[in-house]
């Protein structure tokens, strides 16, 4: 009972930071009802037997596993925000070095015009500062 304890509380940590970002109180009890029922499907699939279900379909594999189906690839906006929360900004960066560095570390093979719009909008918010490069005309970003 204790280590079942502990896995949630874990879980709930990891959950939580997701589900803090909206801003809208409706959309966090949403998914939190969300994620109670896998977790509820999880526990009567444990005790019933092999089969898992969802809503009465039968899930694959690593769905029944993990209790979700698997991930998607984080989102140009959360892996800029990540990328603020390092030392990735402090010198100065074009837009496709940038997608160069997010192909790399995140395996995520954004555009240069998915990435142009948001680093435009933190630029707004001042959390990034944008500059003309010299040596090509073209803008860079950097932390202010």
């Amino acid at each position: 009972m204790n280590k079942q304890m502990e896995r949630l509380k874990k879980q709930l940590a990891e959950i939580s930071e997701v589900v803090n970002t909206f801003k809208s109180e409706a959309v966090q009890v949403k998914i939190a009802e969300k994620l109670f029922d896998v977790l509820i499907d999880i526990e009567r699939a444990d005790s019933d037997g092999n089969e898992v279900f969802k809503r009465g379909r039968r899930l694959r594999p690593d769905e029944a596993f993990t209790g979700v189906q698997q991930r998607k690839k984080p989102g140009a906006t959360r892996v800029l925000n990540q990328l603020l929360n390092t030392d990735f900004f402090d010198v100065p960066r074009s837009i496709s070095s940038i997608a160069s560095y997010c192909k790399e570390h995140f395996d995520s093979d954004f555009k240069t015009s998915e990435l142009s719009g948001i680093l435009l909008k933190l630029s707004n918010e001042n959390k990034l500062r944008r500059e003309k490069s010299k040596d090509n005309n073209r803008f860079d970003y950097i932390k202010p």
